[in-house]
């Protein structure tokens, strides 16, 4: 199935280079050179896309509210933010609107296209690797139902993006087990992953927002620091607050 792109970029003539390259590599793609344009866009087609690469330096409506409000139209969309910056906080605050990744310019074609593939693959995920009816997984007040995808804390859903989704699935599956980054990396975003591993960092940031008490004292995903993380389970019978294994 031919996966549907949108591209957000002001400048004519990275615009039409992105264009270009991603209909010779089989996408769908439709443009447009403003913010507005490119929720409008969205509304219109009722959010049928797979991935858009928004632009962040913008007149207007600039990427970072385009990026928050598909975010909130929708939790499937995979979304790429472009900019000319280099700087962390550009990187941070896009991931943290709900971002999946982040390309600097200049990139190459091969970059581009390995970038979008990685995210439409985390994206259809779902219809390419269905799980079996009735597949959950538990640990505390935590349920994960693999079939439908979702994360429920004492029966209530947690409002998870795609990426934050697979790093609770691979927590669940890892329970009380250190993971590093670079396993958290390669089974999120692939071995062939371009960008900083960082990126794990600001996923846990926010899913610790989601779904923790408070969010500077987590007691489920817990920092090991100079290594990676770990998901706590709480004992049979032990109540979250009263978790060990803390870090």
């Amino acid at each position: 199935m031919t996966k549907r792109i949108i591209v957000c970029e002001d400048e004519d003539s990275i615009r039409e280079f992105i264009v270009l390259n991603l209909k010779r590599s089989g996408f769908d793609v439709t443009d447009v050179n403003c913010g507005e344009d490119a929720v409008k866009a969205f509304e219109e087609k009722n959010g049928e896309f797979d991935v858009a690469l928004l632009d962040i330096m913008m007149p207007g409506m600039d990427g970072f509210e385009v990026c928050k409000r598909l975010r909130e139209k929708s939790d499937k969309i995979g979304i790429i933010m472009l900019s000319a910056k280099s700087q962390e906080m550009d990187k941070v605050s896009s991931l943290m609107m709900g971002a999946d990744d982040y390309i600097t310019k200049p990139f190459s074609v091969t970059e581009l296209i390995a970038r979008v593939d990685a995210v439409c693959r985390r994206v259809n995920m779902t219809v390419e690797h269905p799980a079996e009816v009735g597949a959950k997984i538990t640990s505390g007040p935590f349920e994960i139902d693999l079939k439908s995808r979702t994360v429920l804390k004492n029966g209530r859903p947690i409002d998870l993006t795609q990426n934050e989704y697979q790093i609770m699935e691979y927590f669940l599956k890892n329970q009380n087990t250190a993971l590093d980054r670079m396993s958290i990396l390669r089974s999120i975003w692939g071995d062939g992953y371009y960008g900083d591993e960082k990126i794990v960092d600001v996923n846990i940031r926010r899913i610790r927002m989601k779904i923790e008490e408070v969010a500077s004292d987590p007691k489920y995903i817990t920092t090991i620091w100079g290594y990676g993380y770990k998901w706590c389970s709480p004992a049979d019978g032990e109540s979250s607050e009263n978790a060990e294994n803390r870090y």
